[in-house]
């Protein structure tokens, strides 16, 4: 395997990586905020059918992200009313939110399954970078969302750790009664937490039709969303390691199909399998070590809130 076969790979993987990369930083927005979504796989498709559509029939792929955007957000506002206004089951409200998403996004998409795009995210090769040896190839001749998805790391990881508004972030999934003793109002950054995070994965959706496979086909997620959950335990709730990890998932998923391309001897099945079997190890590991140290997890993830019993 020469180098450039290589490179070829790891560019690959930066894409497969992006849509997960987009959903996983929604998830660490919300559970930083103490609240599970499980939703995530079904705001991620409702998203790609609407970022398809739009875009489609607009010719505006710009168009079609903003409505993706917002029908992730209006998918999370589900969720946060539930949740947080109800204090109903966040596990069951998220994986009744998938359910609904994988219906909902299949039903829209009944018609538009095998038109071609008409406005799709196509490589801009950075001047100067893209001329860098082995770098300029993997990393900066890619899509705009690939970029913005960078970018969007920096500011998350910067948010959280710099400023006012990522400490009561945190502040209100370690302890949310004491943010409220102190006057904020942590019903309102719980749900401004959740549906930004759903606008994520509405984007990671969007990603998906409109960058990665240009093409509207139900289930198109393919489990992508519970992937971005795992990785957030992962990456230990911090958008740095959700960037590597997600990277990781798509070089792991690009690895698969360019051996099936190079006609290796290994069944097919098997090689699709290994993104899948890669998390589920790599999340079994991080998972005794977070439970070991406790490091990272908020300790108020999961649970509701109630200013009466504070």
């Amino acid at each position: 395997m020469d180098l450039n076969y290589i490179i070829a790979i790891l560019a690959a993987g930066v894409v497969a990586g992006t849509p997960i990369l987009y959903a996983s930083l929604g998830e660490v927005i919300a559970e930083r905020g103490g609240i599970l979504n499980l939703g995530v796989e079904g705001m991620m498709l409702v998203g790609a059918v609407s970022a398809f559509y739009v875009g489609t029939f607009t010719q505006n792929k710009w168009l079609g992200l903003l409505v993706a955007l917002l029908a992730g957000g209006l998918m999370a506002l589900i969720h946060a009313v539930i949740t947080i206004s109800f204090r109903a089951s966040q596990v069951a409200s998220g994986l009744a939110l998938t359910i609904f998403g994988t219906g909902l996004s299949a039903y829209l998409g009944r018609n538009l399954v095998g038109i071609p795009p008409t406005s799709t995210f196509k490589v801009v090769a950075v001047p100067g970078l893209s001329q860098i040896p082995v770098l300029g190839e993997i990393f900066f001749k890619q899509d705009v969302m690939v970029y913005l998805s960078v970018v969007l790391v920096v500011i998350l990881w910067f948010v959280l750790y710099k400023t006012k508004a990522g400490l009561l972030l945190r502040a209100a999934g370690e302890n949310p009664s004491a943010v409220d003793a102190l006057g904020h109002n942590i019903f309102f950054i719980r749900y401004a937490a959740v549906i930004v995070g759903g606008m994520l994965a509405g984007a990671g959706g969007a990603y998906l039709s409109l960058a990665y496979s240009t093409s509207w086909i139900e289930n198109m997620s393919a489990g992508r969303g519970w992937i971005a959950v795992a990785l957030v335990i992962f990456a230990v709730w911090d958008p740095r390691r959700a960037l590597l990890g997600a990277w990781l998932f798509g070089v792991i998923a690009s690895l698969g199909l360019h051996l099936q391309a190079l006609g290796v001897m290994i069944p097919s099945n098997f090689l699709q399998m290994l993104p899948y079997i890669f998390t589920f190890a790599v999340l079994v590991l991080t998972t005794r070590e977070t439970k070991n140290r406790r490091s990272g997890t908020p300790a108020a993830l999961g649970l509701s809130y109630s200013r009466e019993e504070r």
